[in-house]
């Protein structure tokens, strides 16, 4: 079995929650998303085998808090990083799954393995791919069953109706989850840091816990 990765470094996390934390990054090639607001395209891959990626991970001191595998989606290749997991909790690593919150069912297979959960909701009025609410809700009710956070991003397009169906998911999990409410870093100017105030203060009206939170890595500069 190979997978296909884009790239393996270290660095620090500059999104949500676990802002500032340590983290070997894992890059999936490949998404089944086209979000117009998209950041992440590799061209090219690499090849490993289960056990050629966790030597890879190994190399680096083991001096971070998790590791971080992301994309891309990393759920579209589900049985190699299923076996990637297995391997890596093995060693007694934190797995911190970073996903678009599409594929409930490929979820399902690796929920066990997986200690944190970075759940993307992608609001139709931003990505501009139509609705996946229905897919988001499956996804969560599965994702419940770890640590978990919710992430979404914001553009000068983000309608009030996407947050209310946003919110209306949150509330119905019935549990109180935090939420990123995370600027398009391609628009992040006056006009929608208001419109994003005032979509946080529709979560604190709904007594949903939300946070406006930038792609810090970017400002910073660091990969």
């Amino acid at each position: 079995m190979k997978g296909k990765i884009a790239e393996i470094f270290e660095s620090i996390q500059g999104e949500g929650i676990y802002l500032g934390k340590k983290q070997v990054f894992v890059r999936f090639y490949g998404c089944n998303l086209a979000c117009k607001f998209c950041d992440t395209k590799p061209e090219t891959f690499t090849e490993y085998s289960p056990r050629e990626l966790f030597d890879k991970i190994a190399d680096f001191p083991y001096d971070y808090h998790s590791i971080a595998f992301t994309g891309g989606e990393p759920l579209l290749q589900k049985a190699f990083l299923k076996e990637v997991l297995q391997l890596t909790k093995k060693a007694g690593l934190l797995n911190y799954l970073e996903t678009n919150g599409a594929l409930p069912k490929e979820l399902e297979e690796v929920i066990d393995l997986v200690d944190i959960i970075a759940m993307d909701l992608k609001l139709p009025s931003s990505t501009q791919i139509g609705e996946l609410w229905d897919k988001h809700r499956r996804f969560l009710k599965i994702a419940l069953r770890k640590e978990i956070f919710l992430k979404a991003v914001i553009c000068h397009s983000t309608e009030e109706e996407d947050i209310e169906k946003l919110l209306d998911v949150i509330k119905k999990s019935k549990r109180r989850l935090a939420l990123v409410l995370q600027p398009n870093s391609y628009e992040h100017d006056t006009k929608l840091q208001q419109k994003m105030e005032r979509f946080r203060q529709m979560c604190i009206d709904a007594d949903v816990v939300a946070w406006i939170i930038p792609q810090v890595h970017k400002i910073r500069g660091i990969k």
